[in-house]
């Protein structure tokens, strides 16, 4: 890692679940950190697996906006169903199975476990739908609220390295859907990591999305209310991920690229998008 020196605190990695993104690459280098004693957390998502396997089972993908212009999947039982089978199943397990494979004692856990992560699940979601607002009231979503930090430490203390998906808890003990950009926010927060990263199929926030050449190299916590105006897609949820992170007092969030070698170095070293105050 150059001269750069090595986090002593928790890092928390966020990978995303779109279509590019390179585990491998993301699972080499997580391995190598955690072997030179990087106490590591692997936070994953599952997007595009989810929509693919949802239009395979004959119940294609439903996103709902909502009236700030935030996009989230709409999240009956039978999608909850879906959404289980690919984060918690299929991808947290061939993540595991990666890192062991590389030497790294990795646990598998989704956020329902031990209620690792937690929150109430939303009565109704407000969405816009051919231009009127309508309140959605079947939906199993939530926000993270609480992050079992005893079972995290526990874990990390005992050498084993944690890689957890959605869904989380609600706190009636049903499974909700949750943004996994914001729940690794909370998960920064509450075990004091210094930076955490967002790993996705882009090298960082572009002004101008898709064209590369306008990533943004650094923006401060103050200007990501403005960011929130060019942001596209998923990353509007990230840029808010971003500032829930830096208010729980994470020094540095990076947005950086999941398709090149050695990703979470890079992001270390600030090739990306830093955002810190």
């Amino acid at each position: 890692m150059s001269d750069h020196p090595l986090p002593t605190k928790p890092l928390v990695v966020k990978v995303g679940g779109s279509a590019g993104i390179n585990y491998d690459l993301v699972c080499d280098d997580a391995a190598a950190l955690v072997r030179q004693g990087v106490p590591l957390v692997l936070v994953h998502g599952g997007s595009h697996e989810t929509n693919v396997l949802s239009e395979r089972l004959g119940k294609p993908p439903r996103m709902l906006t909502s009236p700030q212009g935030f996009t989230s999947r709409y999240t009956d039982a039978e999608t909850l169903d879906i959404f289980a089978m690919v984060y918690a199943g299929k991808l947290n397990t061939r993540i595991v199975e990666r890192l062991q494979r590389r030497g790294v004692n990795a646990v598998g856990l989704s956020g329902l476990d031990g209620r690792l992560l937690e929150g109430p699940r939303k009565s109704s979601v407000r969405a816009v739908i051919d231009g009127r607002q309508v309140l959605v009231r079947d939906d199993y979503t939530g926000k993270v609220e609480r992050v079992n930090t005893h079972l995290l430490r526990l874990l990390m203390d005992n050498g084993y390295t944690p890689v957890i998906s959605p869904p989380a808890c609600s706190t009636e003990g049903e499974a909700i859907n949750v943004d996994g950009d914001r729940a690794a926010a909370m998960i920064a927060a509450a075990i004091g990591a210094e930076q955490l990263i967002i790993l996705s199929n882009v090298p960082g926030l572009l002004r101008a999305f898709p064209d590369e050449s306008t990533l943004i190299s650094h923006i401060r916590y103050a200007e990501l209310e403005s960011a929130l105006s060019f942001a596209e897609g998923r990353m509007k949820k990230k840029v808010l991920g971003a500032s829930e992170a830096i208010a729980g007092g994470v020094r540095q969030v990076i947005f950086a690229d999941a398709r090149i070698p050695q990703p979470i170095t890079n992001a270390m070293q600030g090739r990306g998008t830093v955002i810190a105050l």
